[in-house]
């Protein structure tokens, strides 16, 4: 366990009502450095993408998030109406509606949106980096307007990877446990395709339109066991465990290339991904998830189910 001591460095120091003005927060720890910020632009980091913008420890010099882009990006709110996708405001509006940024505390960032005028959403997401050089995620939301087609409410998160040589998440099959694990490698072959990933028991069908740009509405044939996912970065993993709140479900998504080209051009950037399903949501009542995402060295697969098993048994 590293020992986290909080540099008084600062990029953006606002109080716990928030200050005009300031729309990120950069922890530097023993143990992890890291930026979070809400819509704003930042420097290479564009516009348009909340969440993590850049990572590093001290043994990992690169970000594994696409410099322009981030991690956790809360980056759609969808259901099965036709034409979703049709106008970009709408379809990417957590991104382009604005945000509230709050920093909480030393080890706390929270980001605000208020209700958004067409999915009439309102959210909260709290990041909090743990002495361990964990990013801890809750979110929650509220909807207000009684309009989801299909019998759900889909919320969904996405994250860059900057040019990994292996492209693939892996995660355990259905039927099989952390204590008897059974990995499953899940890369799909192009945007759009086969592009969602159920847990078990997870039986809300989607039969919405055919889309080679809705990641969500593509199932995969696999399925699985726990609402987790690891993928290699450099000489490191990215762990990613999820939990949904009472009656939510998590679904995994992957895109070979939704993160852009590479620099060089000579390739594409993943998009590896999850979802919160709310099935039938009822105006006024609040909803969430959390998630907690793991950057360390790559020490083989039973040191990722011990932190996976760390999480999901705190």
């Amino acid at each position: 366990m590293y020992m986290a001591i909080l540099s008084a460095l600062t990029l953006g120091a606002a109080l716990a009502d928030g200050t005009e003005g300031v729309n990120f927060h950069r922890y530097e720890t023993s143990a992890i450095t890291c930026t979070i910020g809400d819509n704003s632009a930042l420097g290479e980091h564009h516009n348009r993408y909340n969440g993590i913008y850049s990572l590093t420890t001290p043994t990992l010099k690169d970000s594994p998030f696409v410099p322009d882009y981030a991690g956790l990006n809360l980056e759609h709110y969808f259901d099965l109406r036709p034409d979703i996708n049709k106008v970009s405001h709408t379809f990417f509006e957590p991104r382009n509606e604005p945000m509230i940024f709050r920093q909480i505390d030393a080890h706390t960032t929270e980001l605000y949106q208020p209700v958004t005028p067409y999915w009439a959403v309102e959210s909260t997401t709290r990041f909090t980096v743990t002495p361990e050089g964990y990013v801890d995620m809750d979110f929650t939301c509220t909807p207000h307007k009684d309009h989801w087609v299909g019998g759900f409410m889909g919320v969904f998160w996405a994250s860059y990877i900057n040019a990994p040589i292996d492209k693939s998440i892996y995660f355990l099959e259905a039927g099989s446990s952390l204590d008897a694990p059974k990995w499953l490698q899940y890369c799909t072959q192009r945007h759009g395709l086969n592009s969602t990933v159920f847990g078990v028991g997870d039986d809300l069908g989607l039969s919405g339109p055919e889309s080679t740009t809705n990641l969500f509405i593509s199932a995969s044939p696999l399925q699985y066991a726990i609402p987790f996912y690891y993928g290699r970065f450099r000489d490191h993993v990215l762990i990613y465990c999820y939990e949904a709140g009472e009656g939510g479900r998590i679904r995994i998504s992957h895109s070979p290339s939704g993160a852009g080209d590479t620099p060089k051009g000579d390739d594409t950037n993943p998009a590896w991904d999850a979802q919160l399903i709310v099935p039938n949501p009822e105006v006024g009542k609040a909803y969430g998830m959390k998630a907690r995402l793991i950057v360390k060295p790559w020490e083989g697969r039973e040191d990722v189910l011990k932190h996976v098993r760390a999480y999901y048994e705190k």
